[in-house]
C-alpha cells in the first residue's frame, strides 16, 4: 500500500492587508510543506515573508484564505494548531528577568511537556548549542547569540511537528551555525517539517529541500532545491535569485 505524505502546512489562498489600506501586503500565498522536509521562504525585506510567517503562527489575522497545521485550522482551532508549532521569531523576544532554563521550562509548561521528557531534550539540545551553565544565568545578561540558544531550544522542547524559523543564523558562531543545520537534516529525518525565512541563501541551498520565493506580497517561485543543482551546476540559487529580481 502506498504511503501517503503528511502535509504539515497548508497555506491557501492567503490575503492580508494592513489598517484601512486597499492594498495587500501578501495576496493569494499558496503553500504546502510535508513531513520529513526542509523548506525555505525566501525574499527582499518588505517582500512579504515576516507577514506569512506572523498569519502562520496565528499572531496575525488575515483577510482571506485558510491556513491549517496538521490538519488543524489556525482560526477554527487555534490551540490545537499552535501545539504542533515551534517558532523562533526574528526578534528574539523573551523575558529578560527569567534564567535561560526558567524561560524553557516556562514554554514546556505552555505546551504540558512532563518533565521527565523535557529534561531528557534539554540535555540534547546542551549537547548541540553548547550553552553549559550559562542556561542558569538570567536572559538580561545574554549576548544576542545566547538569546538565539535558547529561543531554539525551548522551541523544541514540545518536538513540534513544524519547526519555523524567522532568520534563525542571526547572531550564531559557525560551529552553532553548522551544529543547527545538521540538527535540522535530524529533526526532519524524525518525520518533522522545518520551515525557515533567511537572507542567507548559500545555507538554503545547502540546507534545503524546496524553497519558495515571495516578492512583492506574492509566490513567484516554488524550487525544487536537488532539481535545480542538478540542472545548474555552474550557477548558485543566490545568483539565480539575484539575476530574476534584477530582471523585473
Amino acid at each position: 500500500m502506498e504511503q501517503t505524505t503528511q502535509k504539515v502546512v497548508e497555506i491557501n489562498g492567503l490575503y492580508k492587508r494592513y489598517g484601512k489600506s486597499n492594498d495587500y501586503a501578501i495576496a493569494d500565498i499558496n503553500i504546502t510543506c510535508n513531513a520529513g522536509e526542509i523548506v525555505g521562504l525566501l525574499g527582499r525585506n518588505g517582500a512579504g515573508k515576516s507577514t506569512t510567517i506572523k498569519c502562520l503562527t496565528g499572531f496575525f489575522q488575515f483577510d482571506k484564505g485558510t491556513i491549517k497545521i496538521c490538519d488543524h485550522d489556525i482560526k477554527k482551532e487555534p490551540i490545537q494548531a499552535k501545539q504542533l508549532l515551534g517558532y523562533v521569531p526574528d526578534n528574539r523576544a523573551m523575558f529578560d528577568k527569567m534564567t535561560g532554563m526558567e524561560y524553557i521550562n516556562f514554554v514546556a509548561d505552555l505546551h504540558g511537556t512532563p518533565q521527565d521528557e523535557r529534561q531528557a531534550r534539554i540535555d540534547e539540545f546542551q549537547q548541540i548549542f553548547n550553552l553549559g551553565d550559562k542556561i542558569y544565568d538570567m536572559i538580561a545578561s545574554y549576548s544576542h547569540g545566547m538569546r538565539q540558544k535558547v529561543c531554539l531550544m525551548a522551541s523544541l522542547i514540545h518536538q513540534p511537528k513544524l519547526w519555523l524559523l524567522d532568520e534563525p543564523l542571526t547572531g550564531l558562531d559557525p560551529q552553532t551555525s553548522k551544529a543547527l543545520h545538521d540538527y535540522m537534516q535530524i529533526y526532519k529525518q524524525r518525520g518533522n517539517c522545518v520551515m525557515y525565512s533567511s537572507h542567507n541563501l548559500a545555507a538554503v541551498e545547502k540546507t534545503c529541500d524546496r524553497a519558495y520565493i515571495i516578492n512583492k506580497g506574492r509566490i513567484v517561485a516554488n524550487i525544487d532545491i536537488h532539481e535545480f543543482v542538478r540542472n545548474n551546476p555552474n550557477t548558485t540559487l543566490e545568483e539565480a535569485f539575484i539575476t530574476q529580481f534584477e530582471e523585473e
